[in-house]
Protein backbone atom coordinates (compact mmCIF):
# COMPACT_ATOMS: atom_id res chain seq x y z
CA UNK A 1 0.00 0.00 0.00
CA UNK A 2 1.31 3.49 -0.76
CA UNK A 3 2.37 5.61 2.21
CA UNK A 4 -0.75 7.22 3.65
CA UNK A 5 -1.04 10.55 5.46
CA UNK A 6 -4.06 11.76 7.39
CA UNK A 7 -4.95 15.37 6.57
CA UNK A 8 -7.12 17.05 9.22
CA UNK A 9 -8.75 20.12 7.69
CA UNK A 10 -9.93 23.12 9.74
CA UNK A 11 -10.96 21.20 12.87
CA UNK A 12 -9.40 23.87 15.11
CA UNK A 13 -12.28 26.30 14.91
CA UNK A 14 -13.66 28.86 17.37
CA UNK A 15 -17.07 28.64 15.65
CA UNK A 16 -17.47 32.41 15.64
CA UNK A 17 -18.23 32.83 11.94
CA UNK A 18 -21.38 33.38 9.90
CA UNK A 19 -22.08 29.71 9.14
CA UNK A 20 -21.01 28.31 12.51
CA UNK A 21 -24.48 27.44 13.76
CA UNK A 22 -25.21 25.50 10.57
CA UNK A 23 -21.90 23.65 10.89
CA UNK A 24 -21.84 22.63 14.56
CA UNK A 25 -24.42 19.81 14.38
CA UNK A 26 -22.57 18.22 11.47
CA UNK A 27 -19.22 18.53 13.27
CA UNK A 28 -20.74 16.67 16.23
CA UNK A 29 -21.75 13.85 13.86
CA UNK A 30 -18.31 13.72 12.20
CA UNK A 31 -16.27 13.99 15.41
CA UNK A 32 -16.26 10.25 16.26
CA UNK A 33 -15.02 9.46 12.76
CA UNK A 34 -12.26 12.07 12.93
CA UNK A 35 -11.09 10.87 16.35
CA UNK A 36 -11.11 7.25 15.15
CA UNK A 37 -8.97 8.19 12.14
CA UNK A 38 -6.54 10.10 14.37
CA UNK A 39 -6.19 7.13 16.71
CA UNK A 40 -5.64 4.63 13.89
CA UNK A 41 -3.22 6.84 11.94
CA UNK A 42 -1.12 7.52 15.03
CA UNK A 43 -1.13 3.84 16.02
CA UNK A 44 0.07 2.91 12.54
CA UNK A 45 2.69 5.65 12.60
CA UNK A 46 1.16 7.32 9.57
CA UNK A 47 1.82 11.04 9.35
CA UNK A 48 -0.92 13.25 10.73
CA UNK A 49 -0.98 16.72 9.20
CA UNK A 50 -3.31 19.41 10.45
CA UNK A 51 -4.07 22.05 7.84
CA UNK A 52 -5.97 24.91 9.39
CA UNK A 53 -7.22 28.32 8.48
CA UNK A 54 -5.62 31.15 10.43
CA UNK A 55 -8.93 33.11 10.37
CA UNK A 56 -7.11 36.27 9.30
CA UNK A 57 -4.71 36.27 12.24
CA UNK A 58 -1.54 36.75 10.25
CA UNK A 59 0.79 36.54 13.24
CA UNK A 60 -0.69 33.25 14.38
CA UNK A 61 0.99 29.88 14.71
CA UNK A 62 -0.43 26.45 15.47
CA UNK A 63 -0.36 26.90 19.25
CA UNK A 64 -2.21 30.20 19.04
CA UNK A 65 -4.77 28.79 16.60
CA UNK A 66 -5.43 25.93 19.02
CA UNK A 67 -5.72 28.30 21.99
CA UNK A 68 -8.22 30.53 20.15
CA UNK A 69 -10.27 27.49 19.13
CA UNK A 70 -10.30 26.11 22.69
CA UNK A 71 -11.44 29.52 23.98
CA UNK A 72 -14.22 29.66 21.38
CA UNK A 73 -17.89 28.75 21.55
CA UNK A 74 -17.44 24.95 21.31
CA UNK A 75 -14.22 23.75 22.94
CA UNK A 76 -15.88 20.31 23.24
CA UNK A 77 -15.53 20.00 19.45
CA UNK A 78 -11.85 20.95 19.54
CA UNK A 79 -10.44 19.13 22.58
CA UNK A 80 -10.91 15.58 21.19
CA UNK A 81 -9.02 16.44 18.00
CA UNK A 82 -6.26 18.65 19.40
CA UNK A 83 -2.88 17.98 17.77
CA UNK A 84 -0.35 15.86 19.59
CA UNK A 85 3.34 16.69 19.84
CA UNK A 86 4.38 14.53 16.85
CA UNK A 87 1.62 15.80 14.55
CA UNK A 88 2.52 18.24 11.79
CA UNK A 89 0.82 21.57 11.13
CA UNK A 90 0.35 23.76 8.07
CA UNK A 91 -1.41 27.13 8.20
CA UNK A 92 -3.61 27.99 5.22
CA UNK A 93 -5.36 31.18 4.26
CA UNK A 94 -7.76 29.99 1.56
CA UNK A 95 -10.03 27.00 0.98
CA UNK A 96 -7.52 24.49 -0.38
CA UNK A 97 -4.99 22.89 1.95
CA UNK A 98 -2.50 23.20 -0.92
CA UNK A 99 -3.04 26.77 -2.11
CA UNK A 100 0.17 28.69 -1.39
CA UNK A 101 1.13 26.37 1.48
CA UNK A 102 4.11 24.02 1.84
CA UNK A 103 1.81 20.97 2.06
CA UNK A 104 2.78 19.37 -1.26
CA UNK A 105 6.47 19.73 -0.40
CA UNK A 106 5.92 18.32 3.09
CA UNK A 107 3.98 15.32 1.75
CA UNK A 108 6.73 14.69 -0.79
CA UNK A 109 9.34 14.67 1.98
CA UNK A 110 7.17 12.24 3.94
CA UNK A 111 6.85 9.95 0.93
CA UNK A 112 3.05 10.15 1.06
CA UNK A 113 1.18 8.99 -2.01
CA UNK A 114 -2.26 8.52 -0.51
CA UNK A 115 -4.17 11.13 1.50
CA UNK A 116 -7.10 10.56 3.83
CA UNK A 117 -8.98 13.86 4.11
CA UNK A 118 -11.19 14.56 7.10
CA UNK A 119 -12.56 17.66 8.78
CA UNK A 120 -14.60 20.58 7.59
CA UNK A 121 -16.24 21.85 5.41
CA UNK A 122 -17.12 19.07 2.93
CA UNK A 123 -18.51 21.36 0.24
CA UNK A 124 -15.74 23.92 0.61
CA UNK A 125 -12.27 23.21 2.00
CA UNK A 126 -12.46 19.41 1.76
CA UNK A 127 -13.67 19.60 -1.85
CA UNK A 128 -11.01 22.08 -2.96
CA UNK A 129 -8.28 20.20 -1.12
CA UNK A 130 -9.36 16.94 -2.76
CA UNK A 131 -9.19 18.58 -6.19
CA UNK A 132 -5.73 20.01 -5.53
CA UNK A 133 -4.54 16.64 -4.19
CA UNK A 134 -5.90 14.90 -7.28
CA UNK A 135 -4.17 17.24 -9.72
CA UNK A 136 -0.93 16.63 -7.80
CA UNK A 137 -1.36 12.87 -8.39
CA UNK A 138 -2.17 11.85 -4.83
CA UNK A 139 -4.66 9.06 -4.24
CA UNK A 140 -7.50 10.63 -2.26
CA UNK A 141 -9.73 9.00 0.35
CA UNK A 142 -12.64 10.88 1.90
CA UNK A 143 -14.53 9.05 4.66
CA UNK A 144 -18.04 10.50 4.52
CA UNK A 145 -18.53 9.96 8.26
CA UNK A 146 -15.45 12.06 9.11
CA UNK A 147 -16.31 15.24 7.21
CA UNK A 148 -18.71 17.98 8.32
CA UNK A 149 -20.86 20.26 6.23
CA UNK A 150 -22.84 23.46 6.31
CA UNK A 151 -25.31 22.46 3.59
CA UNK A 152 -26.11 18.75 3.41
CA UNK A 153 -27.27 18.82 -0.22
CA UNK A 154 -24.10 20.58 -1.35
CA UNK A 155 -22.00 18.19 0.73
CA UNK A 156 -23.56 15.17 -0.98
CA UNK A 157 -22.95 16.78 -4.37
CA UNK A 158 -19.33 17.51 -3.37
CA UNK A 159 -18.78 13.89 -2.31
CA UNK A 160 -20.19 12.70 -5.66
CA UNK A 161 -17.89 15.13 -7.49
CA UNK A 162 -14.86 13.91 -5.53
CA UNK A 163 -15.71 10.31 -6.37
CA UNK A 164 -16.60 10.82 -10.02
CA UNK A 165 -14.32 13.66 -11.13
CA UNK A 166 -11.31 13.12 -8.87
CA UNK A 167 -11.38 9.33 -8.50
CA UNK A 168 -11.54 9.79 -4.73
CA UNK A 169 -12.41 6.78 -2.64
CA UNK A 170 -15.48 8.07 -0.79
CA UNK A 171 -16.06 5.51 1.93
CA UNK A 172 -16.73 5.00 5.64
CA UNK A 173 -14.11 5.43 8.38
CA UNK A 174 -14.24 1.69 9.08
CA UNK A 175 -13.01 1.02 5.53
CA UNK A 176 -9.89 3.20 5.79
CA UNK A 177 -6.58 1.38 6.17
CA UNK A 178 -3.35 3.05 7.24
CA UNK A 179 0.27 1.97 6.88
CA UNK A 180 1.25 -1.08 8.87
Amino acid sequence: MPRTALIVIDMLNAYEHEDADDLVASVREALPGVTALLKRARAGESPVVYVNDNFGRWRSHHGEILDVALAGRHPDLVEPVAPEEDDLFVVKARHSAFYETPLAYLLGRLGAERLVLCGQVTEQCVLYSALDAHIRHFDVVVPRDAVAHIDGRLAEAALRMMSRNMSADVCEVAEVAFDD
